[in-house]
């Protein structure tokens, strides 16, 4: 897989961050079962990107590596979907605030607070709604040629915010 990362920080507070190519949707799933090994319950991971960025082939991956139930799919017109875990791991709450309005309002109506803690909650769409959940998150921003749908090349950026991410090694993603 054709992916590079520089060195993330390390300093607590600091920012932690990678960068990766992507070249191809086995790749980006590939990614998100990688991802996958670094979550925990209490973990809020939100996916930013234009449309067929690669979204939900990343959240598919995440649901693998998480070893849930259920096929992974987008859940944009049902809004929230669980998939319980299969074994000892935390469940996986798959949520695309596409249709949502802006802020946390609609988002609390989901009760997402309250799954926080016991899950691993993937928002695809959730930039300017989600962020006031939790001060630790995982920010991942997926890029892609625009216009051009034969191009599979995705520029990642997964950014590690708080605490709970300070002293994790992102660069484990780029193996």
């Amino acid at each position: 897989m054709a992916m590079e990362a520089p060195a993330a920080a390390r300093n607590p507070g600091e920012i932690v961050s990678v960068e990766l190519i992507v070249n191809a949707p086995d790749q980006m799933r590939e990614l998100g079962h990688r991802l996958a090994k670094l979550l925990r319950a209490g973990d809020l991971v939100m996916l930013n990107g234009e449309l067929g960025a690669g979204k939900t082939t990343l959240t598919r991956g995440l649901g693998a590596g998480l070893g849930v139930r259920g096929a992974v799919t987008s859940p944009t017109f049902v809004i929230a979907r669980v998939h319980p875990s299969l074994g000892d791991g935390p469940p996986l709450v798959h949520v695309d605030a596409y249709r949502l309005g802006g802020g946390l309002d609609e988002m609390e109506d989901l009760d997402l607070d309250v799954s926080l803690s016991d899950s691993v909650i993937v928002v695809e769409w959730g930039e300017g709604k989600v962020e006031e959940l939790t001060d630790d998150r995982l920010n991942v921003v997926i890029h892609r040629a625009v216009g051009d749908t034969t191009d599979e090349v995705r520029h990642v950026t997964v950014t590690g915010l708080g605490e709970r991410w300070a002293t994790v090694d992102l660069g484990v993603l780029s193996a």
